[in-house]
């Protein structure tokens, strides 16, 4: 089994910023692709960003130029850091990771923006 575990959430003012990690433990021998994906309330999840283990990222329209995603593979943890938040990136943010053919995912963390 495999279980992830994200930490960094919070309450941010706009403008704000805040790093998202998430470590990835248990039966693991690499792991393939990263992301994370938000869900806000009465709302649909959505993806926000990838990266492959060869570190090739991908951004979701609505962050890229504000989000960075970022993964540190000897720790097995990949990480978001987000600029310039607004109210609309409130959310739960979830991050999964391929392992051995199959998703897995984390409960996720809260990030709240307001003022």
């Amino acid at each position: 089994q495999v279980q992830l575990v994200e930490s960094g959430g919070g309450l941010v003012q706009p403008g704000g910023s805040l790093r998202l990690s998430c470590v990835a433990s248990g039966r693991i021998f690499s792991i393939g692709t990263m992301g994370w994906y938000r869900q806000a309330p009465g709302k649909q999840r959505e993806w926000v960003a990838s990266i492959t283990s060869g570190g090739t990222t991908n951004y979701a329209d609505s962050v890229k130029g504000r989000f960075t995603i970022s993964r540190d593979n000897a720790k097995n943890t990949v990480y978001l850091q987000m600029s310039s938040l607004a109210p609309e990136d409130t959310a739960v943010y979830s991050c999964n990771a391929g392992v051995a053919g199959r998703f897995y995912w984390g409960k996720g963390t809260l990030v709240t923006v307001s003022s």
